[in-house]
């Protein structure tokens, strides 16, 4: 699993890409919250999702533990480009109730 991010104006872009599964979230996770932490006062984050090719329950839970973190912050977060299994994974799981897709 790769993970970059970047800020344009008031949005954190975190783009992930590979396997989001239980195997590659824990090398991810700090990554992530290293960089809500450093762009705390930006408004929202906004997940590209473009670039992963597998995702099971653990991708879910590494997104909804990201969504409790910038809520600490007060940032929204929305998800970008899921492929359609990833879609599929989200849409089941209900979470686009939660975190918006954009």
């Amino acid at each position: 699993m790769k993970l970059q991010s970047c800020t344009r104006g008031d949005n954190l872009y975190v783009y992930l890409s590979g396997e989001l599964d239980e195997c590659s979230v824990a090398g991810i996770r700090d990554l992530t919250d290293r960089a809500i932490d450093d762009h705390a006062g930006l408004s929202r984050a906004i997940f590209n999702l473009a670039g992963v090719r597998f995702m099971d329950s653990t991708g879910i839970g590494y997104l909804i533990g990201r969504y409790k973190k910038l809520k600490k912050y007060g940032m929204e977060m929305y998800l970008e480009s899921p492929n359609q299994s990833a879609d599929k994974v989200l849409a089941l799981s209900g979470i686009y109730q939660l975190i918006p897709k954009v």
